[in-house]
Parts: structure tokens; sequence; C-alpha cells
């Protein structure tokens, strides 16, 4: 969401600066395009100021030898006017067909003057005034004439001119208020976009919290990322934790109560069961009974002791002995644990159904503070259940060692088995449990309990060539 939030700002950012520099730019050309047509029109000005300075001059010279004649004076002063005009004109700047044509307008109104001059200081000769007159008034109407057309031309041009500036600005002052009308509109669509960004999410965990609220620890938060998907992990990762330790409440609520009932259970039974079998014992030693009596007292009697035996796994898993910590080599205690499992395999070394064992201890394993006779039950109950799973023989292998810095220890033990079927993997350590016709269902429980009590975990996974691996893994700094 962050990443999100810094690209939206320099996305807003940089729009708002070319928007800003496209307005600065579009403001100067429609300010010097105002300027060039306010020179123009000066210069239009100037023109036609200079177009009404010659007719002045003209109209003087019309008047002349009649009684609305002007003085001397005032007509030096009209030609002098119409110099300086046309002096103005040739200040501005112009193209180069244009300043000729300027130049020439400035020859013929100096020919104009010194027409005038020499009509004004002729003196009594009437012939020769009158051809000046006729001269200088001929000279008059030609520059009269060529201004006008030039104005003519000019304002026609100018007036094209014009418009085509004024709708170039009218365009430029809709596309500004166009820009300037959609900021506001990008900006609110930025901060609804982002926020909607930010609400979903937010939303989403909000109605997690109400589901875990409810009691539901099932509920996940789904399709999330970035730093909510951060956040709806971590949410999971809790969820999953508050519903493991329930169930582990709820088991050791349930285990107590097991552990009171199986306590006064094999309280009740354990003195008339050794009664019951003492008789048997007895009657059994009589000699007077036939043979076929004899072995359905016999299997009365190992009747007896599977449940002794179960008895005493009920209540080794409900009150579980207190452990003696010593400190121990891991490697011994499964060996021990292997010497105790061999005459359990019932085959010989030679036959189909013979099971090879492999040990690949570790020499330089470290020693761990363990109880020696629980761990080699429960290695004891894992080999069993490997030996049954191999009926018709396998290989049964055993690993040992010790991870990085010698923090933990691993054991592996493995067979060629049947495997562990996908439907019952995630409850093989749970207790009753069982997939043998006469089991018990506590043997692997049992262990786990015993493991965990030793502050290390034990898993079990099918093994990709075959058969089953039950993996165990103990701290070695562990303090008890």
């Amino acid at each position: 969401m962050k990443k999100r939030f810094v690209l939206g700002l320099a996305i807003f950012t940089s729009i708002f600066l070319l928007g800003g520099i496209y307005l600065i730019i579009t403001i100067e050309k429609a300010t010097s395009s105002l300027n060039n047509l306010i020179e123009l029109h000066q210069v239009e000005i100037l023109r036609e100021k200079l177009l009404i300075d010659a007719k002045d001059v003209q109209s003087r010279l019309a008047l002349q030898r009649t009684r609305f004649a002007g003085t001397l004076n005032a007509v030096v002063k009209d030609v002098a006017k119409l110099k300086n005009q046309a002096d103005r004109c040739l200040e501005c700047h112009h193209t180069m067909a244009i300043t000729e044509r300027l130049q020439d307008l400035k020859a013929q109104i100096s020919a104009y003057s010194s027409d005038l001059n020499s009509l004004f200081t002729i003196g009594t000769n009437e012939t020769r005034l009158k051809e000046d007159e006729k001269k200088a008034f001929e000279a008059g109407r030609k520059l009269v004439n060529q201004l006008d057309d030039m104005i003519s031309l000019t304002k026609a041009r100018l007036e094209k001119g014009t418009q085509a500036t004024l709708k170039k600005i009218s365009d430029m002052k809709t596309l500004i208020f166009i820009v300037i009308a959609l900021g506001p509109i990008f900006a609110i669509s930025l901060v609804i976009f982002f926020m909607r960004g930010l609400t979903v999410p937010l939303a989403a965990l909000l109605q997690a919290t109400r589901e875990l609220k409810s009691g539901d620890l099932s509920f996940r938060v789904q399709n999330l990322t970035g730093e909510f998907g951060e956040m709806a992990a971590a949410f999971n990762e809790m969820a999953a934790a508050l519903n493991e330790q329930i169930h582990k409440m709820q088991r050791a609520e349930q285990m107590t109560l097991v552990g009171e009932m199986a306590a006064s259970l094999v309280h009740e039974i354990k003195n008339p069961l050794a009664g019951i079998k003492a008789t048997m014992y007895l009657f059994q030693e009589e000699a007077e009974i036939r043979e076929e009596e004899r072995a359905i007292l016999s299997q009365a009697i190992d009747e007896v002791k599977r449940i002794e035996t179960l008895m005493k796994s009920l209540l080794n898993f409900a009150k579980p002995p207190k452990l003696e910590f010593l400190s121990v080599n891991m490697n011994d205690i499964l060996d021990g644990a292997f010497s105790l499992a061999l005459p359990f395999t019932h085959s010989t070394p030679n036959s189909a159904k013979a099971i090879r064992i492999e040990k690949q201890f570790d020499p330089h394993l470290p020693l761990i503070m363990a109880d020696p006779m629980v761990m080699q039950q429960v290695f004891l109950n894992i080999l069993m259940n490997a030996l049954q799973a191999m009926p018709n023989g396998g290989t049964l292998t055993a690993m040992t060692c010790a991870t990085a810095l010698d923090e933990e220890i691993q054991i592996e033990i493995t067979d060629t088995g049947k495997g562990i079927r996908d439907e019952v993997r995630g409850k093989i350590f749970q207790p009753f449990f069982t997939t043998k016709s006469k089991g018990t269902g506590l043997g692997l429980a049992i262990s786990k309990q015993f493991v965990e009590k030793h502050g290390g975990t034990i898993t079990a996974e099918n093994n990709p060539l075959g058969g089953a691996i039950f993996r165990i893994i103990l701290p070695c700094n562990q303090n008890y």
C-alpha cells in the first residue's frame, strides 16, 4: 500500500507540474499573440494618421488662391508632420518587402515636400506657378491614393489576423478552463481510488475479527496483497495458533478427565483381574483337566494379560510417569530398542520375509538430557509399528544426526512397508485411533506425549521410495 501511495503522489505531482507548465506556456502564447495584435493595430493607427496628415496637406493645397487658404507656416507644419509620421512608420520592425514599400513611400513624401517648397517659393511667374501647383497637387493625390490602398490592404489582413488570434485565444481559454476543471476531478478520482484500496482491505480484516470473535477460528482472510496481505497472513497465523491452543486446552481437559477415570478404572479392575488370573493359573496346574481345557485356560490367561497391558498403557497415557532426566547418548538408547524389537520379526535372516536392519548412527552425536527408559519405549513403539507394517519383509533403517551448531539432534526411522494412507495421516498420533484389529491406539499417542515432554517434536510422513518415515527432533540444551 505504501508503494501505491508513493506512486499515486508521484503521478499526481507529475500531472500537476505538467499541467502548470502547459498553462504557463499557453498563457504566454496568448499574451504574445495579444501583444503582436496590439502592435499591428498601433502600426495601422500610424498609417491612418499618416493618411490623415497627407489629406490635410492636400486640402490646404487645394484651398490655395481662395479666401479659405491657410498661411504658409501652417502648410510647412503639415508637411513636417507628414515627414515625422513617415519616420515613425519606419521605426517599427517590418519584413523586407514592407520596408521597401515604406522607403518608397518616404521618397514620395520627400518629393511631395519638394514640390510644395518649389510651389511656395516660385515668385510671380503665373504660368510656372500653375504648373508647379498642378504637379504638387498630382503628387499629393498619388501619395494619398497609395496610402489609401496600403491601408485598405493591410486593414483586411489585420482584420483576418485579428479574428484568427481572437479565435486562438478563445480556444486557449476553453482549454485552460478544461484543464482547471479536470484537475479537481482527477484529484477526487485519485483519492477515491486510494480510499477504496484502503477501505476494502480494512473491511475484510474487520469482518475477519468479527468472525474470530464469534468463535469461527477456521475463518481465513483471502486475496489481500502488499502490507494488507502481510497483515492477513499474520491474522491467519494468529487464528491458526488460537485454534491449536484451544484444541490443546480441550485435549488437556479431556486427558485430565480420562486420567481420573483411568486411575479409578484401573484401581477397580486391577485387583479382581489379578484374582481371576491367579485362579486360572491354579486351574491350569490341576492334573485332572484335559489338554483342551488347559489350552482354553491358557488363551484366557493371555487375554487377561492383554487387558492388563491395555490398562497399563491407558494409565501411562492419562497419568504419565515423572521423567528422570540423565545425560544420555541417543545412539545407545536406539540400539537398545532394536535389541528388544528384533525378536518380534518372526523371520530367519535368509527367508523371503526377512527384515534387513540398517543403522546409520552419527558417531559424533552430542549428549542430551533425556529419560532413557521413556525414550527407549518411544523408539520401541515406532519400531514395532514399522515391523508390523512389513509382514512380507523389507528394510528398516535408523539414522541419527546433529543439526547445525549442535542445537538439536534428529532421529529418523524408515521402513519399506505399506506407508500411511492420506486419510489417516493426521490421526495416527490421536489417542485410541488405530488401524489394527487388536491395537489399543495409545502407542503413538504416548510416544508423542513423551517426546513433547522432552521439548521435541515427532512427525510422520510417507517415504517417496515406499513405506513411512518417523522423524524425532530433540533439543540439545534443554533445561529441566
